[in-house]
């Protein structure tokens, strides 16, 4: 049996971007940008859902279980439960693909993934090219997550750029511009409005540098031996790390774990999620009134699926801070209501029952 080399020649080496940034900062509609404007280049785009991407229709060609095929000859590959299996799926395919991006969930810790590129044997075939966080320059304040996440984001950022610029004076960017430049001394920012990024400032940049993460790397695999050794451990373990000052907990087996269970992630940095779904229309003066006068303020994000009484309309509903939009397209499916809201402290109930409420 002949084995041909020549598939893993090309394709070893695949420079991969990273993009994280804090729920409603905008990585999306980046991702649009990106899959919108890449002239020749084959992108793969790897994300924890579909629901959290948001690809125009026209560029959807064909789908199969967890992977789309878009228009432009790019492709995008939900990562289900193993990153390490995402990526050989996209290599395996016959089509060339020339580059790979990567969707984090809003409240990620990048550094699992970071180590998953340059800790396994996808060292070898992938070169991790930068990592992107975004920031919401409008809603953006130092303490107002109260995220380790966000924090780290912007730590291990090789470009952090400043997202909605349009929406924020220009003294709160110059103040954020200084806050992101204490955490992370000599950071690369970009300005941006929708996400409108040139993309020779952030694609194949060749920014990342390996060796800032060697010693974590190497503990990263030391901890895979020992889980794979004694079985798959959970035992928590903490280390400074001189990049800047924070422990980081129980990441040795996190990027194993990372993608399954959304909402369990979610609550483990104070975050819930909590899904509302209905058969039954909702009523669009109460459903409106419920968004300006009932929802709790540490809902940071929505969005869903609307259905109304009044409307023959799907309607994309998306929700970023104090903003919402809702804008309407053809059903292509039978009609019914869902909805995802991601905040911090949370009562569900509440939200279940006012969500009841504003059925039809």
């Amino acid at each position: 049996m002949t084995v041909s080399t020549a598939p893993l020649t090309t394709k070893r080496g695949m420079p991969v971007t990273i993009i994280t940034g804090f729920l409603g900062s905008g990585k999306t509609t980046l991702l649009n940008h990106i899959l919108s404007n890449n002239k020749d280049l084959k992108v793969a785009v790897l994300v924890n859902e579909f629901g959290d991407i948001n690809i125009d229709s026209q560029l959807l060609v064909t789908m199969d279980e967890d992977m789309v095929e878009l228009s432009n000859g790019c492709i995008c590959c939900t990562i289900n439960d193993d990153l390490v299996d995402a990526v050989y799926r996209v290599m395996e395919r016959d089509d060339r693909v020339d580059y790979m991006v990567i969707e984090t969930t809003g409240v990620a810790d990048p550094l699992p993934i970071i180590l998953t590129f340059l800790g396994t044997e996808l060292r070898d075939l992938t070169r991790l090219d930068s990592i992107i966080a975004m920031v919401d320059a409008e809603t953006f304040t130092p303490d107002h997550f109260e995220s380790e996440a966000a924090l780290k984001q912007i730590t291990y950022a090789d470009v952090t750029i400043i997202n909605k610029v349009d929406l924020a004076s220009s003294d709160q960017v110059k103040t954020l511009e200084e806050y992101l430049s204490s955490v992370k001394a000599g950071a690369r920012i970009l300005h941006s409005q929708q996400g409108q990024v040139p993309l020779q400032l952030v694609l194949d940049v060749g920014y990342n540098n390996p060796e800032a993460y060697a010693a974590l790397v190497q503990e990263e695999i030391e901890q895979t031996a020992h889980e794979h050794h004694h079985g798959h451990g959970h035992g928590h373990h903490g280390h400074g790390h001189e990049h800047h000052g924070h422990e980081h907990h129980h990441h040795g087996h996190e990027h194993h774990e990372h993608h399954h269970h959304h909402s369990a992630h979610l609550e483990n940095d104070g975050f819930v999620s909590i899904a509302f779904e209905s058969d039954r229309p909702f009523h669009v003066k109460k459903f409106e009134h419920f968004l300006q006068n009932k929802l709790s303020k540490n809902v940071f994000r929505a969005k869903g699926i609307l259905w109304f009484e009044e409307s023959d309309l799907r309607n994309i509903f998306q929700l970023s801070g104090p903003r919402f939009s809702i804008d309407g397209e053809e059903w292509s499916t039978p009609p019914r209501n869902q909805l995802v809201f991601i905040g911090r402290h949370l009562n569900g109930d509440d939200i279940q029952q006012q969500l009841t409420a504003c059925l039809a």
